[in-house]
């Protein structure tokens, strides 16, 4: 399932106008909108939940300023990188998914930045104690 495909199947209601005495109701299927009212780190937020890594407020903005494709397939190659860097008692480790680096704190199961394939090249990873590639 992709990135987008989570996005869509999760649409939270947005009710504007004045407070009524009750709530309204919440659909059980939620209609299509083209725009839910949710943002990126609400999304991120919800699907973060359901995982076992999690994304610094710094890595949320470079996954969507550098248009990052996060896929339920890369993010568990990511958390599986995790839990060898982990396994090898790294901390700060460089973890490579495909074409996109993840600059992950293990111990605390956070990415810390992320960057893409156009700006690998050229690039130095620092304080880091380990590299893994996925």
């Amino acid at each position: 399932m992709s990135m987008n495909e989570l996005f869509l199947n999760n649409r939270f209601p947005v009710v504007t106008g004045k407070p009524q005495a009750q709530p309204p109701k919440i659909p059980a299927q939620p209609q299509a909108a083209e725009n839910t009212g949710v943002s990126f780190r609400e999304t991120l937020e919800a699907m973060e939940s359901q995982r076992q890594i999690a994304f610094s407020k710094h890595a949320a903005q470079r996954v969507a300023q550098r248009g990052i494709a996060l896929t339920e397939s890369s993010l568990s190659r990511l958390e599986e990188g995790v839990r060898l860097a982990q396994s090898k008692g790294l901390n700060d480790t460089l973890i490579l998914v495909d074409n996109t680096a993840f600059l992950v704190s293990v111990k605390n199961h956070k990415v810390i930045t992320t960057v893409n394939h156009d700006e690998l090249k050229g690039n130095v990873f620092t304080n880091i104690d380990g590299t893994v590639i996925m």
